[in-house]
């Protein structure tokens, strides 16, 4: 079984691309973040050919998260148990959908950025991981929390850490709240696979920093003991990343026995 996770950073403007991937990796289940969209603006048609089943959220043209599946999506679940709300007036907003495809409960994540430290987004940040790691303990069976987190865990998964000194992303509140996950018996189950340094999944489109290398690695695959114990392999597509109309991320790929 193959599972990746990517944020596609609109899924109108890059269905082209998630198809030929899926065909090309001959991927699972696909979980994609910011897909930028409400489910019935979605270009869904040609993923249903290729036999996916599909379940998605999204209000408007920000944030939205979807799963995408061959092996069957069963049990949907949008958002996760105490999730945070932002706004005026207040609401949930598209950024966690689950679901059970082929025995394993997938969660697509796509983590609030927090924008500065001293925003009041942050503090939402740290309010929603801290939602998701309660709601995660109590999960069971095989599950993978995986998607695009907004945390650099280590220095070696920023391209320079002297650039980030003020930034969101590598404080020491939003580091605390990813080791939380691994503190609880999450493992980060594409690293071994993917050693550092200079392996990343995002480059922002600023200053050429796909082609001089100057990323951020800050798309995981959280899997429990029990999803870790059948992995066999992992891999980032960094190629992907390239080319004209591409993501800024790229997609991260796990393989189980």
């Amino acid at each position: 079984m193959r599972i990746a996770t990517w944020n596609v950073n609109s899924l109108r403007s890059r269905i082209d691309r998630v198809e030929a991937f899926l065909q090309r990796h001959d991927i699972d289940v696909l979980a994609l973040q910011e897909t930028k969209a409400r489910e019935d603006q979605l270009p869904l048609m040609g993923l249903s050919v290729l036999g996916y089943d599909i379940a998605a959220v999204g209000h408007d043209q920000w944030n939205g998260v979807a799963i995408i599946s061959r092996v069957g999506i069963e049990d949907v679940e949008v958002g996760f148990p105490g999730m945070p709300t932002w706004g005026d007036p207040a609401a949930a907003e598209a950024r966690a959908i689950g679901a059970t495809c082929g025995g394993v409960r997938v969660w697509s994540l796509y983590v609030p950025n927090g924008r500065k430290v001293d925003d009041p987004h942050y503090v939402y940040k740290l309010e929603w991981l801290a939602r998701l790691r309660d709601a995660a303990r109590s999960m069971t069976g095989d599950v993978a929390l995986v998607g695009d987190w907004n945390i650099a865990p280590q220095d070696d998964d920023v391209f320079d850490i002297a650039q980030f000194a003020k930034s969101t992303h590598v404080t020491p509140a939003e580091r605390a709240a990813f080791t939380g996950f691994l503190e609880d018996g999450y493992a980060d189950v594409v690293r071994p696979f993917t050693p550092g340094p200079d392996v990343y999944t995002y480059w922002d489109y600023y200053r050429q920093r796909y082609e001089r290398n100057r990323g951020m690695r800050i798309d995981f695959v959280l899997g429990n003991p029990s999803f870790a114990a059948r992995v066999t392999g992992a891999s980032i597509d960094r190629e992907e990343r390239a080319g004209k109309g591409a993501s800024d991320h790229a997609p991260v790929i796990v393989d189980l026995d």
